[in-house]
């Protein structure tokens, strides 16, 4: 495995950051009905999501192999996108950049860490399960009536505190 670094996102990222985001969500393992909208993102929403919040990106080979964004919102650090190259999936690079939000969410004092992934994807649920995350709550997206996403959340202890 090659050296990974994992550090703050900045504006020069985001176009990187937003081909990896669509190459991540179009490799899912199984499809998804609607389709992800994050295969739409682009230099400007990423860089939207990263003013309304923060970022981190996971490099190794002189690149960017993994990304996660979030922002406040609903009583907690809200993640999104979470995305790694699917060459190098299955290194911890996904483990690694919940850290990152978890640590985040910490400084800020915010005490939780929230998410919502798709019900079908169940190899993302078993990360974020793993990752110390919780399933709270089923939704469907506008349009249909059955759940087609999780919300899921895990507590986050707030910097300097003893555990």
């Amino acid at each position: 495995m090659a050296a990974r670094i994992v550090r703050a996102m900045i504006p020069a990222d985001c176009p990187a950051v937003a081909a990896l985001i669509r190459r991540a969500f179009a490799a899912q393992s199984v499809p998804t009905d609607p389709p992800p909208s994050a295969l739409r993102e682009t230099e400007v929403s990423v860089a939207a999501h990263l003013t309304a919040g923060g970022g981190a990106v996971a490099c190794a080979a002189g690149h960017i192999v993994g990304s996660v964004m979030w922002e406040p919102r609903d009583g907690g650090l809200y993640l999104e996108r979470l995305a790694v190259d699917p060459a190098w999936r299955g290194q911890g690079i996904a483990r690694a950049l919940v850290g990152a939000a978890e640590a985040a969410a910490a400084l800020a004092g915010e005490p939780r860490l929230h998410l919502g992934t798709r019900l079908v994807l169940t190899d993302n649920r078993r990360l974020f399960a793993a990752c110390g995350f919780v399933e709270i709550a089923q939704h469907a997206h506008p349009g249909y009536a059955a759940p087609t996403w999780v919300e899921m959340e895990k507590r986050v202890e707030p910097a300097g505190s003893l555990g």
